[in-house]
């Protein structure tokens, strides 16, 4: 006969077992700052989790969506409102900012020069290797279309979804990491 303890024991062991059933091994992130430091430190734990077979799940929006632009293209039939932002913003991960310690241009160039001194890969390298390893790029809908933002001005990337917020929820519910960056 089960004591009550036991039974107690068995009843959440099963919980246990359907709460872990839902979760893969999977990383999601929300990357909401356009700030340089910020993406990258969001980009290398995506590698890093990539390269411990992660599967990594990132969802831009707001202003770190100008990191994906390409500086290349551009997008036809855009209001007076949308060209403003896409003139204020910056377009493409090389022209982000530091979040701190700007200067005026001086500190992000003093980071990326420190950066390439250390051997660091750039932020546009990490890209490129985050598409490599298979990194899902999610790209809020709702912001793009708030900012006036076209698809085609967007980079090239293997693993590139245009989506809205139900995509990145879900993802997060099966992730057993969800972090806001």
């Amino acid at each position: 006969m089960e004591t009550s303890f036991e039974v107690q024991l068995k009843e959440l062991q099963k919980k246990v077992g359907k709460l872990e059933a839902g979760t893969r091994d999977q990383i999601s992130m929300v990357i909401f700052s356009g700030d340089m430091d910020k993406i990258l430190a969001a980009m290398i734990i995506a590698l890093g989790a990539a390269a411990y077979d992660m599967k990594v799940k990132l969802f831009f929006t707001f202003w770190a969506i100008s990191a994906l632009r390409d500086p290349k293209k551009s997008g036809k039939g855009k209001t007076f409102m949308e060209k403003m932002f896409g003139i204020m913003l910056p377009k493409g991960s090389n022209k982000v900012k530091l979040s701190k310690m700007n200067m005026g241009g001086m500190g992000t160039a003093m980071m990326k020069g420190i950066m390439k001194k250390h051997k660091v890969a750039s932020l546009e390298e990490m890209i490129a290797t985050a598409g490599e390893f298979d990194v899902e790029i999610n790209i809020c809908e709702m912001s793009m279309d708030l900012m006036g933002f076209k698809k085609e001005e967007m980079i090239d990337y293997p693993h590139k979804n245009i989506c809205g917020v139900a995509t990145f929820l879900s993802d997060a519910q099966e992730s057993k990491i969800q972090l806001f960056i």
